[in-house]
């Protein structure tokens, strides 16, 4: 986390209000969570902080930080944790939720006795942490509905050392807290309308379900990420552009409402005459997006229309110049001709359709997957997409297990313990 470096009231006042404006570009909840986090981190000179999202009458562990603790990879892994607690009196983050109201605490383990709740130490006792000041305020939408929980742990001295929060800081994150529910409000209608979108092809086509989808946006901006930290990507463009490739890798397969039920739905293997119209896909998903009204169309149109072609030059649409009149396939484009985002979303696509049980074939094991895309390294798949993929492998696998098919996470509560 950076420095803090601010000066007097006015100038962290400002700072705050320009926040606010970059909170209204990003597009995606997890986005506007992890830059709220670190604004209020920073504020507060916090060590540590969780937010958690209302969802189902319950909160959600939806984002962690830890400098004390976490790596990188760690820190992203925390994205996609499966976790909840209950909304009641029994918890600090479930406290503030039920009541509307701010908690300070100075020292972790010596709460005030009028409190109904207790701090929980397991974590502290499972990682040798030491939680002693916290604060946390509840997130309200424009209808002055509570929507999340920020939780902020430790603040720092000079000397490193934690001490309680101070009014200022208090006053800030507040600030913050306060306008911050607008941002992810439109963050969470943006991905909804995406899902939206996702649920019309799923109508159409039962493979493109939300999991698979969520799945696919999650781990094509995973692998973006390493591959920005490998090439030095500054920390604002590369969480800028995650963000955006995030949802527009959701919309890969848009252009699926522009094939007949007859292919899409059809239980047996295409045929090469079949297989052709469903090559179409690519091209309507690209003529959806066309007309780009900003970077975000223009994104989703780029992987809509790219994300099957190969890195050797193989693949399709190829290149298409005339959406008005395609001709398919179109010159072949190859390597870096074909945009990043495409070349990522291609993998993690893949990968999700060899490990997803489907109605015509039963899930690969991780391991005969990998070995796949391992042995398409250069030829269907970019190697710096390969290598970045292979890196974050475990957060991978944690995304996995956060968007489950619904079937398949029925199947697995009725399943008895062993």
């Amino acid at each position: 986390m950076r420095p803090l470096t601010l000066g007097d009231p006015i100038d962290t006042v400002g700072h705050i209000l320009n926040v606010f404006g970059e909170l209204r570009k990003l597009k995606g909840v997890d986005a506007v969570l992890d830059r709220l986090l670190c604004e209020a981190r920073w504020l507060a000179k916090a060590d540590a902080g969780t937010i958690f999202m209302v969802k189902g009458g319950r909160l959600v562990f939806s984002l962690v930080h830890n400098d004390s603790l976490f790596t990188a990879n760690e820190i992203n892994k925390n994205f996609y944790l499966h976790a909840d607690m209950p909304i009641d009196d029994s918890s600090i983050a479930g406290y503030v939720a039920n009541r509307g109201e701010a908690v300070q605490i100075d020292d972790a383990y010596n709460i005030d006795p009028a409190y109904p709740f207790r701090f929980n130490t397991a974590f502290d006792e499972k990682t040798g942490y030491r939680t002693c000041s916290m604060l946390a305020l509840p997130i309200k939408n424009s209808r002055e509905k509570i929507i999340a929980v920020i939780q902020i742990i430790n603040s720092l001295d000079d000397t490193h050392n934690p001490v309680p929060f101070s009014k200022e800081s208090h006053a800030y994150v507040s600030l913050l807290a306060h306008h911050a529910g607008t941002a992810i409000e439109n963050a969470v209608i943006t991905s909804e309308l995406v899902l939206r979108m996702m649920k019309m092809a799923e109508l159409r086509d039962p493979s493109e379900t939300g999991a698979h989808v969520q799945r696919v946006g999650a781990y094509s901006a995973e692998i973006y990420h390493k591959i920005a930290q490998n090439r030095g990507v500054c920390t604002e463009e590369l969480k800028r552009t995650k963000d955006l490739i995030r949802v527009a890798a959701m919309l890969h397969d848009v252009g699926k409402v522009g094939v007949s039920d007859l292919i899409l739905k059809k239980p047996a293997k295409l045929t090469p005459e079949e297989f052709e119209v469903m090559k179409m896909h690519t091209i309507y998903g690209g003529q959806l997006f066309a007309n780009a009204a900003s970077e975000l169309d223009a994104l989703a149109g780029e992987i809509a229309l790219n994300h099957h072609m190969r890195f050797d030059g193989g693949g399709y649409p190829g290149k298409i110049t005339d959406f008005e009149n395609p001709k398919m396939p179109g010159p072949p484009i190859r390597g870096d001709e074909i945009p990043l985002p495409a070349r990522i979303t291609a993998l993690a696509d893949v990968f999700d359709a060899l490990t997803a049980r489907r109605v015509y074939k039963p899930a690969w094991p991780d391991e005969k997957a990998l070995d796949l895309i391992i042995s398409e390294n250069g030829k269907q798949f970019d190697p710096e997409v390969v290598d970045a993929f292979l890196a974050v492998i475990d957060i991978i696998t944690a995304i996995r297990e956060k968007f489950i098919e619904p079937g398949v996470a029925a199947k697995a509560e009725e399943k008895p313990a062993s």
